[in-house]
């Protein structure tokens, strides 16, 4: 077994989902006791600066091994898993796909289809790991980890590969638009970075949305049902119908590439209250402004109609297209479609349809494009992990080294 599946089946024992709207970093405290599990990893491999800071920041150095003038390369994953599907208790295993349906759950009856999943097909004949139909496996990001930690730990165990110095830097709440924004980048120390945070393989981003959050609260008037007639507003109706009037072929399921959308992530009613959240994005910054004008505006219909007061809307930016600073910095991510070639990866440059903590780093002024953990269908119970995707992640980091170490 390879370091990196090794350390992916232990870290996804680690229950780290992130919650939303607690106030706190990090939002879970499975979170750190996972940084500080990893925290001792990278002290056991030898490196030095290792330090988890009270938000469950993991920050590493493997020193340069050479006197030449080499660019101090950063490497970046989250710690934490996505809120769709439970991350607690997580029973991966790994089997050998042969084709067809893979029954991941026997007694709920959850089957994985090449039907409904038709990327399995190019995984036949290769181990893959998957979850056992009731939580989600943690790929995103734990493989990036993994990758990131056997990439480190190849370095550590061959020191004839010439390398500079190396920073390893361990995440939390990404998943909920936390974006890495209390890492100390000056601290850090690095000149340029990748998160190890993109699904299958070859894939490289450099352009992201641009993303806002949308949070409404609805306040209805509740009356007795045999009474109400004329008098009850009914929250739960009065989110709906503010609903409604979103376009509805502008949503995650109806888009892809370019397109950008509105998602509903919860919804949560009752008469008397409601509370509607959502995220906006597009990756045109123009377009982006229209969307969210569009629910101000959708807002501000719903309060003409019913009064002023029975609709607030809290929106704010979470991130934006990293695009417009990377292309100043576009040797990052020719370096990685290089290291991809040169391990005969067909490289995918393709805007990522998520968050990802690159955005906000990047912005920040640690320039910071995303590559390829190996995983497909992130946050949900059908994630699964090719075992030969994970190791090709870390050679891909390899090669990046390697790559700059040579130049």
């Amino acid at each position: 077994m390879s370091t990196a599946l090794e350390r992916f089946l232990r870290y996804t024992t680690f229950s780290t989902q992130s919650v939303e709207k607690t106030g706190k970093v990090p939002s879970s405290e499975g979170q750190m006791v996972f940084a500080k599990a990893v925290a001792k990893e990278l002290e056991e491999l030898g490196l030095s600066d290792v330090r988890v800071d009270e938000h469950a920041y993991v920050t590493a150095t493997l020193p340069a091994n050479t006197d030449r003038k080499i660019p101090t390369i950063g490497f970046n994953a989250h710690l934490d898993t996505a809120l769709e599907v439970t991350g607690a208790d997580v029973k991966a295993r790994v089997v050998h796909y042969e084709g067809g349906d893979i029954v991941l759950n026997e007694s709920l009856g959850v089957v994985m289809s090449p039907v409904d999943f038709p990327d399995l097909n190019d995984y036949v004949g290769q181990d893959i790991v998957v979850t056992d139909g009731t939580t989600l496996l943690g790929s995103d990001d734990k493989a990036g980890m993994a990758a990131i930690m056997g990439a480190v730990d190849h370095l550590v165990h061959h020191p004839e590969i010439r390398h500079g110095a190396v920073k390893v830097s361990f995440t939390p709440d990404e998943e909920i638009g936390h974006g890495a924004s209390l890492l100390d980048i000056e601290a850090f120390g690095a000149d340029f970075a990748y998160t190890v945070d993109a699904g299958p393989v070859g894939q490289i981003n450099y352009e992201t949305f641009n993303a806002a959050r949308a949070d409404i609260k609805v306040h209805g008037r509740a009356v007795h049902p045999g009474t109400s007639k004329d008098k009850m507003l009914n929250a739960t109706l009065l989110g709906t119908e503010l609903l409604a009037l979103l376009p509805p072929a502008e949503t995650p399921s109806h888009t892809e590439k370019y397109e950008g959308f509105y998602h509903v992530t919860s919804f949560k009613g009752a008469v008397e209250e409601a509370t509607v959240s959502l995220i906006v994005r597009d990756h045109d910054r123009t377009k982006f402004a229209q969307r969210k004008e569009f629910m101000k505006r959708a807002v501000k219909w719903m309060q003409d109609k019913y009064g002023a007061d029975r609709f607030e809307l809290e929106l704010s930016d979470t991130y934006y297209n990293m695009r417009d600073v990377l292309e100043k910095h576009m040797h990052i991510v020719e370096t990685a479609t290089q290291a991809m070639e040169a391990l005969g990866i067909t490289p995918k440059i393709v805007p990522i349809r998520g968050g990802t903590d690159g955005s906000q780093l990047t912005y920040r002024g640690l320039p910071c494009p995303n590559i390829f953990y190996g995983g497909h269908n992130a946050h949900g119970k059908f994630e699964f992990l090719p075992v030969p995707s994970l190791e090709k992640s870390v050679k891909v980091i390899l090669k990046i080294l390697d790559i700059y170490a040579s130049k």
